[in-house]
């Protein structure tokens, strides 16, 4: 059966998981390494995909940076997504040809992931809209972003859930592009903060699940 290596880290630099992933990208393309998932918080951050532009950017980047907020071009795809803390960010580093070289059902199982878990736990139905945008929506407010890259096989980047996310924030930014289209959370639709550590734990279960794999607990990852 597949196994897939969860670690958890905490709140850590946009830099520093980008260093990371490509760390664990060379470790699994080679062999070494497992199909691994970090699960970890940024600080507040935007990052631009292959697609986006600056433009998305509706706020002073030269205020936000002062503010400490970091501006990354980086190379998943998509467009303008904002980071911070409250928002459960995933990377899977997985080797798709032991999943069936299909980019786009990864993606629809990443989505799947969160539509299964919001549903059962929360009884909230939310949902994917194939050939139009990526991510999981519910109804016109997105959940989840999703934006990754694929190297050899390889899959790095990946999703970000709203939970207790500071939703402010993300008027920064045109979220993905998408002119009136809105962003929500776990906190907003539920009228209250959630238990962090729980909807992380959950969210691992579920991947797994989804995947079919072992959850083996991340060791040496940092």
């Amino acid at each position: 059966m597949k196994k897939i290596e969860i670690a958890k880290l905490g709140m850590i630099d946009y830099q520093a998981a980008l260093d990371l992933q490509e760390k664990l990208l060379k470790e699994v393309m080679s062999g070494e390494r497992d199909d691994t998932l970090l699960l970890l918080e940024h600080p507040p951050v935007i990052t631009i995909g292959r697609s986006g532009s600056h433009s998305n950017i509706v706020t002073d980047e030269d205020v936000l940076r002062s503010q400490g907020v970091g501006i990354y071009d980086v190379g998943r795809g998509g467009d303008v997504t904002y980071h911070g803390p409250g928002q459960i960010v995933g990377y899977p580093i997985m080797d798709l040809k032991k999943h069936g070289r299909d980019i786009r059902a990864f993606v629809q199982k990443i989505e799947e992931i969160f539509i299964r878990l919001l549903k059962e736990e929360y009884g909230i139905y939310a949902h994917g809209e194939e050939k139009k945008y990526t991510g999981v929506w519910v109804g016109e407010e997105k959940i989840t972003a999703i934006g990754i890259a694929v190297k050899h096989w390889v899959t790095m980047h990946g999703f970000a859930f709203n939970v207790n996310t500071n939703l402010e924030h993300f008027k920064w930014i045109i979220p993905c592009g998408l002119e009136g289209r809105g962003v929500t959370s776990l906190a907003k639709i539920t009228g209250c903060n959630q238990d962090f550590e729980k909807v992380n734990n959950l969210l691992a279960d579920y991947f797994c699940s989804v995947f079919d794999a072992v959850k083996i607990e991340g060791a040496g990852i940092l």
